[in-house]
């Protein structure tokens, strides 16, 4: 009975003096972007430079106190500032490349998050000659290379299957087996070969369910394309995938069709100009509904988490107009792989979708 009463009073306690408890359990938590970093093919004597991405995913700063490489080919910097909890860092390796053939050298990282070191692998070759895959693959992921990290399924109606292809290029010395990771439930993948050779290509077809989509316009999500076994999820290896599902006027009859709604809008191209210092940058357009009956604005979506929209009424009256707010924000421009654009889906056969591009001058 006196055991049961001690451990009310404890938890009491602690909730009587919460923040001090909160405090207690606060903590960072130093998560690197991968444990390998491939590098690939290194030019022989030409010192090459890599970074270590990783993300402080505890709740109060992070402090790096010490970075050591594992052996003297290699120069590293980190940084010397604390870390604020959610926020990125680099750190910097310089690899001497001095001898010839596959390397495989450590980074040890002992931060305030933990009194065990981390430790952070750098894998490449060093070749005499560097071939130069960077026109026809340039999105560059180390070990492998990718035509482009963007899959777009444009104008799909319910019951579409379309597909696309993602070119790989194997890079690497070893043969690689490709794999995505996350794939949601409307997308199933096919690799064509199972085993990539080294120096040679192949092909994922990702084929869509359209059926499983979950709502009209877009639909956005990120898959990872594993580089080895053991890869982690992080901005270096994510593909982003976007499906704009169309609402269907197949069944419209005539009279209703000539009765119908119409979308103008006042500009299809927004140039938002440049910050100047400003934190973010907004700019209003006219939203006007042209047809003989109202108009719902099923949808605004953007392709690109810089900017922001807010739609004064969703619902127009024939020869009304409404205005729509777009945003940018300087703190995440060049931060998403999306495109810079806005995105309408309306009840208007004609005009189901209707983009806005977005403009923005940046230094």
């Amino acid at each position: 009975m006196k055991r049961y009463i001690f451990t009310i009073l404890l938890f009491a306690g602690c909730s009587m003096f919460n923040v001090q408890c909160s405090m207690a359990l606060a903590q960072p938590r130093f998560v690197p972007d991968t444990d390998i970093k491939k590098v690939g093919e290194v030019e022989f004597q030409v010192p090459r430079q890599f970074t270590l991405g990783f993300t402080n995913k505890g709740d109060k700063p992070l402090t790096i106190k010490e970075v050591k490489a594992s052996c003297g080919c290699m120069d590293v910097s980190y940084p010397k500032n604390p870390i604020a909890a959610g926020s990125r860092g680099e750190i910097a390796v310089t690899y001497d490349a001095k001898l010839l053939g596959s390397f495989y050298k450590e980074v040890e990282v002992l931060t305030d998050a933990s009194d065990e070191p981390q430790y952070i692998a750098v894998q490449g070759t060093v070749v005499t000659e560097v071939h130069d895959y960077s026109a026809e693959f340039p999105i560059d992921l180390g070990n492998v290379r990718l035509v482009t990290n963007t899959v777009e399924f444009e104008d799909v109606s319910r019951g579409d299957t379309p597909s696309a292809e993602l070119r790989i290029l194997n890079a690497d010395r070893t043969a690689f087996r490709p794999e995505l990771m996350h794939l949601p439930p409307y997308l199933t993948a096919e690799y064509t070969p199972e085993d990539i050779p080294a120096g040679k290509t192949g092909t994922i077809r990702l084929t869509l369910d359209s059926e499983k989509l979950s709502t009209l316009g877009l639909n956005q999500t990120s898959i990872y394309l594993s580089r080895y076994m053991g890869d982690k999820i992080g901005e270096a290896n994510e593909i982003l995938v976007s499906a704009i599902l169309l609402p269907s006027f197949a069944d419209m009859s005539e009279e209703a069709l000539a009765k119908a709604p119409e979308l103008s809008i006042s500009e299809s191209s927004v140039d938002m100009g440049g910050f100047n210092g400003k934190k973010s940058i907004t700019r209003t357009i006219l939203l006007t509904n042209t047809g003989g009956s109202d108009l719902h604005i099923q949808q605004v979506q953007v392709f690109n988490r810089a900017i922001s929209v807010n739609i004064a009424n969703s619902t127009i009256r024939p020869g009304k107009s409404t205005k729509l707010k777009i945003s940018v924000s300087a703190h995440y421009m060049g931060k998403s792989k999306g495109r810079m654009r806005v995105m309408l889906i309306s009840d208007a056969p004609r005009q189901a979708k209707q983009y806005i591009n977005v403009d923005v001058t940046t230094d």
